[in-house]
């Protein structure tokens, strides 16, 4: 046998593909530059926080026929399809270079 017996593949016999992505340091450093810090995490947490507490705060100040609406009807179901569908076009389309 060519590799000396051993039964294992050579350096000429193992696929590319088999030795798993290959990335250079230009690379690494565009996707260790593109993730979020704990300081983004925690402001995009805090911001969350303060839009829910001022839409509760907002809503106990509504009358009793608003808070009907928001409560009986299905539009906090719309509004969260309408964020969610925002958020996921923004996450599609940020890294794209516009045309």
């Amino acid at each position: 046998m060519a590799d000396g017996g051993s039964g294992g593949p050579t350096d000429e016999t193992t696929d590319a593909a088999d030795r798993g992505p290959r990335m250079d340091r230009a690379g690494a450093q565009d996707d260790i530059g593109r993730q979020p810090g704990w300081r983004g995490v925690l402001t995009v947490a805090a911001a969350a926080v303060a839009v829910v507490v001022a839409a509760a705060a907002l809503t106990a100040v509504l009358p009793q026929d608003a808070q009907r609406v928001v409560f009986h009807t299905p539009l906090l179901i719309v509004v969260l399809l309408v964020g969610t569908g925002f958020v996921l076009w923004r996450i599609t389309f940020a890294g794209r270079p516009p045309r």
